[in-house]
């Protein structure tokens, strides 16, 4: 677990605006919005977030049966708030066994979800091929959202990709065989319209997806 802010498109360290930039700095990728450490799951943590988010924070939400909270982060700063949000839920997969999904909102260009998708980032660019119907759909608040599955992605993991809210929204699941969950009309709530029944989250252990 990093305790300090990374570079979202590669892990990397950062350098804090200074002197000479008034940006947060990658060595590789220049300025970036900085991800934020990760740390155990809890509702405090989803709460801090949730109030810096200037983007949606999807989470299933009724979660699927059996399934847990396992985790949040967030890219971004004080000053710019967070320009993306990532969370993580982790259960049996539809097919059994243990399965995992991310799902990442963010603004063009800030490279979060390419990261989490183990692709050439910042953005799905030629592996989003939306002159086919797409493969999966979500309600993302309320909105039917159409996604579609990613060529070209590690063979571990499904990643879909799509638009909700004017913005990326990026859905990964491991082991690829748990994408059926993208086939079902997933429902997803924005966590900064959610009321007090965040409170009642079953709550899992640290994904390690969030920190690899």
């Amino acid at each position: 677990m990093r305790g300090e802010p990374s570079c979202p498109k590669c892990g990397g360290r950062v350098r804090a605006p200074g002197l000479f930039a008034d940006t947060w700095q990658c060595g590789m990728h220049g300025a970036v919005h900085p991800l934020q450490p990760v740390v155990p799951p809890s509702v405090e943590a989803l709460a801090v977030v949730v109030g810096r988010a200037e983007v949606p924070v999807w989470m299933p939400w009724p979660l699927p049966v059996g399934w847990l909270f396992t985790g949040v982060a967030g890219a971004g700063d004080d000053r710019s708030g967070g320009r993306a949000t990532v969370v993580a839920c982790s259960g049996p997969g539809p097919l059994g066994g243990p399965g995992e999904l991310l799902l990442i909102a963010e603004e063009l260009g800030v490279g979060l979800g390419a990261r989490y998708a183990g692709i050439d980032g910042p953005d799905p660019g030629p592996y989003l091929q939306v002159e086919k119907p797409p493969d999966g759909k979500v309600l993302a608040a309320g909105r039917p959202t159409p996604l579609w599955l990613l060529h070209g992605t590690p063979s571990d993991r499904a990643v879909f990709a799509g638009e909700a809210r004017g913005l990326w929204l990026w859905a990964v699941v491991w082991p690829e065989q748990s994408g059926l969950l993208l086939y079902d009309e997933l429902v997803l709530t924005d966590l900064r319209d959610a009321g007090a029944e965040v409170d009642l989250l079953p709550i899992g252990a640290l994904s390690p997806r969030l920190v690899g």
